[in-house]
């Protein structure tokens, strides 16, 4: 079954995988998804990743990080903008997560990063998706 929006599906796959408390989870490569998952990474989500070929298909292994009394660190993870609605927002307008707690994942003209660094820049974007 072909999948309409694939980042979407690697933050269900990374939201059920934590929830579920399992140590990793095998994602799909491409260029988009590594780069939010650098991000996840960059801020503290998650453990660490790294890139796999199982048969000849390239995956990201994701390893999910969790608290002392073993609760995940990811709190939530939705996506703001969807193939049928796509959210732009300028630099002034980029939303807050839990009033600076979470984070804002976005796609600028210079690349994918946080909303935090994209309003320092002065550059707006497509809202991937946010996280706390």
């Amino acid at each position: 079954m072909a999948v309409t929006d694939p980042v979407a599906d690697m933050l269900t796959k990374i939201r059920n995988a934590s929830r579920a408390k399992f140590e990793k989870v095998d994602i799909a490569t491409s260029k988009l998804k590594l780069e939010v998952i650098k991000i996840l990474k960059n801020e503290g989500y998650i453990k660490n990743f790294k890139k796999t070929t199982v048969d000849g298909i390239n995956y990201i292994r994701v390893f999910l990080k969790y608290d002392e009394q073993d609760k995940p660190i990811i709190h939530g993870i939705e996506k703001v903008s969807k193939p049928g609605r796509r959210i732009y927002s300028g630099y002034r307008k980029i939303p807050r997560v839990l009033n600076g707690y979470g984070t804002t994942i976005v796609s600028t003209s210079s690349g994918v990063t946080t909303g935090k660094k994209a309003a320092e820049k002065k550059i707006g974007g497509e809202l991937i998706c946010t996280v706390w």
